[in-house]
C-alpha cells in the first residue's frame, strides 16, 4: 500500500494515498481499534450540512474568503450526496466529544476542497481547522449534527414508514369491522368484540405514537452551533449561530433554530432522550401488535388460529409444512434492541459533567440505529404480514359460540350471581350456556335467545 505524509500538531503520520482524510483521522483510526461500529453515515451527512452552512455564514460575515466558502460547500455537497462514504472510517468508540469525527469531516472537506480550488486555478488553500472548522468546536458541531440527523431520520424515514403500517392496519380494521369474535383479557375469554374493533386499537396506538414522535422532533430543531467550546461562543461572531441555522434550514427544508442557551445544548441531551422515548413508545406498541398477530395466528390446529397470515418461507428445518410468524419475530427483536438502546441513551445523557457531555457518539449511534430498525421493520411487517392477514371464520365462530363469557349479557336481566351459576354449571358439565340456564330454570329459551346476541354485545345498545 502506498502512503503520503500528513502533519498535525503532534508530528507526521502516514496516510493511505487513496484516502482523503488527514493526520488526526489516521491517529484516531490507530488509537481506537474497538469494535466494528462506525460513525453512522447520517451523522457524517449532518456534519457536512453543518460545515456547508457554517462556511456560508462565515463568508457572509466577512470572516472567510468567498472562494474558500465555495470550496467547502462543494466538498460538503459531495459528502451529503454519499459520494465520499469510504473516507469516514472512524468507530463510535472514540473520544466522547466526537472530536475525531468532526476532524475527519474537516480533513476530508479540506482535501476535496483543495482539489477543487486547484482545478479552479486558485492559489487558496483550505485548512481543516482554520477554515473548515472556523467559528466552531467539536463540542457544538457534534450535538448540532446529531440533532440534524435525528430530525431527518424521524421525519423522513420513521414517520413515512409508520404511516404505511398505520394505514394498512386501518384498512384491515375497516374490512373486518363486522366479524364478531370473542374478546380476551388476561389471556382468558372475555366478552365479544369484532376483529375490526380489535385492530382499530392497533391503529389508534400508531396514531398516538405518530403524534408523539412528530412533537418530540420539534425539540431537536434547537441547535447548539455557535456555542463553540463551553457555550460562550468564543471565536464565533455574535450573528454566526442564527445565520448557520438559517442556512441549515435552507439546505434541509426543516425549520432549525439557534438554541438560546448554549450552556444547555453542549452538556444536555434531554431532547434526544425525549425523542427516543417516543420511539420506545412506538416500539412498545409494535411489540403488542406483533404479539397479538402471532397469538391470533397460532396453530394452525392446536392454537387460536383466528387469523391466517402469509406463508413467506418454510418454518422449520425438520418439521415439513410448518409456517412460523417470522415477521412478528423480526419486529419484536427490533423492539428489544430499541428498548436496550433507550436505556443506553438515557444513561449516557445523564453523564453530562460540567460544561460537556462526553457520551455523544454512543447516543448518536443508538438513536440512529433505533430509528432505522423501526422504519425498516415496520415496512417489512406491513408488506409481508399485515397486508395479507385474513380471518379464519370457522375458528372465530367456534370460539365465539363456545365462550362462557357470553353469559355477561344476562347480568342486567338476572343479576351477576345467577349469571355466574349458569357459567359455572355449563363449565362443570361441559354443556352450553343455554342448556345450563334452562336446567337452572333461570330463563326461558326465548328470553335467552333475546338477551344473548353476540353481535349486540360489541356496541352500546
Amino acid at each position: 500500500m502506498e502512503y503520503r505524509i500528513e502533519k498535525d500538531t503532534l508530528g507526521e503520520v502516514k496516510v493511505p494515498v487513496d484516502k482523503f482524510w488527514g493526520a488526526q483521522t489516521q491517529r484516531s483510526k490507530q488509537n481506537f481499534p474497538i469494535g466494528h461500529e462506525t460513525m453512522p453515515n447520517e451523522i457524517i451527512k449532518a456534519f457536512a450540512i453543518t460545515k456547508k452552512g457554517a462556511a456560508k455564514a462565515n463568508s457572509d460575515l466577512g470572516l472567510l474568503e468567498e472562494k474558500k466558502a465555495e470550496a467547502i460547500a462543494y466538498a460538503a455537497e459531495e459528502i451529503i450526496e454519499g459520494k465520499l462514504n469510504d473516507h469516514f472510517p472512524l468507530v463510535v468508540w472514540q473520544t466522547g466529544s466526537g472530536t475525531q469525527s468532526n476532524m475527519n469531516v474537516n480533513e476530508v472537506i479540506a482535501h476535496v476542497g483543495n482539489k477543487w480550488l486547484k482545478e479552479q486555478g486558485s492559489e487558496l488553500v483550505l485548512h481543516p481547522n482554520d477554515d473548515v472548522n472556523k467559528s466552531q468546536s467539536s463540542n457544538d458541531t457534534y450535538p448540532t449534527a446529531l440533532h440534524i440527523a435525528a430530525v431527518l431520520k424521524l421525519e423522513d424515514t420513521v414517520l413515512p414508514s409508520l404511516k404505511v403500517l398505520k394505514e394498512s392496519i386501518h384498512k384491515k380494521s375497516e374490512e373486518f369491522m363486522d366479524i364478531v369474535k370473542i374478546g380476551r383479557t388476561h389471556l382468558q375469554d372475555a366478552t365479544p368484540i369484532t376483529l375490526g374493533q380489535e385492530m382499530s386499537g392497533w391503529h389508534r396506538m400508531l396514531e398516538k405514537t405518530e403524534k408523539m414522535i412528530t412533537e418530540s422532533a420539534q425539540h431537536l430543531k434547537d441547535l447548539a452551533i455557535g456555542g463553540t467550546a463551553v457555550g460562550t461562543g468564543l471565536n464565533a461572531h455574535p450573528e454566526f449561530s442564527e445565520r448557520v441555522c438559517q442556512e441549515i434550514s435552507a439546505i434541509t427544508g426543516k425549520n432549525f433554530r439557534s438554541e438560546p442557551v448554549k450552556f444547555h445544548s453542549l452538556t444536555s441531551y434531554d431532547e434526544a432522550v425525549y425523542a427516543h422515548g417516543a420511539l420506545k413508545a412506538l416500539a412498545a406498541d409494535l411489540m403488542k401488535i406483533a404479539n397479538d398477530v402471532r397469538w391470533l395466528a397460532s396453530g394452525p390446529r392446536s392454537g387460536l388460529g383466528e387469523i391466517i397470515i402469509p406463508a413467506n418461507e418454510p418454518g422449520s428445518s425438520i418439521m415439513p409444512g410448518k409456517v412460523n410468524p417470522t415477521q412478528s419475530e423480526a419486529i419484536t427483536m427490533v423492539v428489544t434492541q430499541v428498548v436496550g438502546n433507550d436505556a443506553t441513551i438515557a444513561f449516557a445523557a445523564s453523564q453530562g459533567n460540567f460544561e460537556l457531555n462526553v457520551f455523544k457518539p454512543v447516543i448518536a449511534y443508538n438513536f440512529i440505529q433505533s430509528a432505522q430498525l423501526l422504519a425498516d421493520s415496520m415496512l417489512s411487517f406491513e408488506e409481508r404480514c399485515v397486508r395479507g392477514i385474513e380471518p379464519n371464520h370457522e375458528k372465530i365462530e367456534t370460539f365465539l359460540n363456545d365462550s362462557l363469557m357470553l353469559v355477561t349479557a344476562l347480568n342486567p336481566h338476572i343479576g351477576y350471581e345467577n349469571a355466574a351459576k349458569i357459567a359455572k354449571k355449563a363449565y362443570e358439565e361441559n354443556t352450553t350456556l343455554k342448556e345450563a340456564a334452562l336446567a337452572l330454570e333461570l330463563l326461558t329459551e326465548e328470553e335467552f335467545d333475546k338477551y344473548v346476541v353476540p353481535e349486540d354485545m360489541t356496541h352500546t345498545l
